[in-house]
């Protein structure tokens, strides 16, 4: 269930109400002014409950049914370098206990050229989020599921393919999480590497619903992730 069809479903749960109340509503919708975590779906739910058109528990089965589909929404809500690079990086360090946060104990010449250190291996974690590039608004409402057929766009900034051993590409819909393993040369060699410069070092891929298919050799399950980098990158 995503926004559409969750806003299709209150809809028709509001068409059951009083004519007076269903004007009352429009009217109070009309001049509702929304701060996160209240919005106008919590406000129609609650009027809703008031007005005795659902139960508790109904709202109970609603809320369940939505957040199972949409597990990872709350990450479209985090300011882009909380998102792309403090939450990257711990969620990675979460998966294994082996990845450590890069600095100068594991490396002396470390300078922040990289962001995770996995015995030997130098790591630079980028993050995306899968959202509608046809569709104004805000990143929750423009939240795609993986299944969606919609056009997205995920770009991945400031690559260092010369600074690292190779990266670990997340990428994030309301319902999956998508891990993609490169070597830096991999990266360096990509048909959708661009500068994002001119001139500079630092360099972007950018994964589309039209070139996601060519990722997928690049793609690596969650509990092997740690491995299949140790395997790929590791220097014998």
């Amino acid at each position: 269930m995503d926004l559409r069809q969750l806003k299709e479903y209150i809809n028709k749960l509001a068409a059951n109400l009083q004519n007076g109340d269903k004007k009352l509503l429009e009217a109070r919708l009309e001049s509702l002014t929304s701060a996160f975590p209240f919005n106008e779906y919590e406000y129609m739910l609650i009027f809703l409950r008031d007005r005795g058109v659902i139960t508790f528990e109904e709202y109970e089965k609603l809320r369940d049914n939505y957040v199972k589909t949409n597990r990872y929404l709350e990450l479209y809500g985090l300011a882009p370098r909380i998102f792309g690079q403090i939450w990257g990086e711990e969620h990675i360090k979460d998966l294994d206990s082996r990845f450590k946060k890069a600095g100068k104990s594991f490396d002396p010449k470390y300078s922040g050229q990289y962001d995770i250190w996995i015995e030997g291996v130098k790591l630079e974690i980028k993050a995306c989020r899968a959202i509608h590039t046809k569709k104004r608004g805000s990143l929750v409402s423009k939240a795609l599921r993986y299944d969606s057929k919609e056009p997205f766009w995920m770009n991945f900034q400031q690559l260092k393919p010369d600074h690292c051993d190779g990266f670990v590409f997340i990428g994030v819909w309301v319902d999956q999480i998508v891990y993609w393993v490169m070597t830096s040369k991999e990266a360096k060699e990509s048909k959708y590497i661009s500068h994002q410069h001119r001139g500079g070092i630092e360099y972007q891929i950018g994964v589309t619903d039209k070139n996601i298919a060519d990722f997928e050799i690049y793609r690596v399950r969650v509990s092997k992730l740690a491995d299949t980098i140790l395997r790929k990158l590791k220097k014998k």
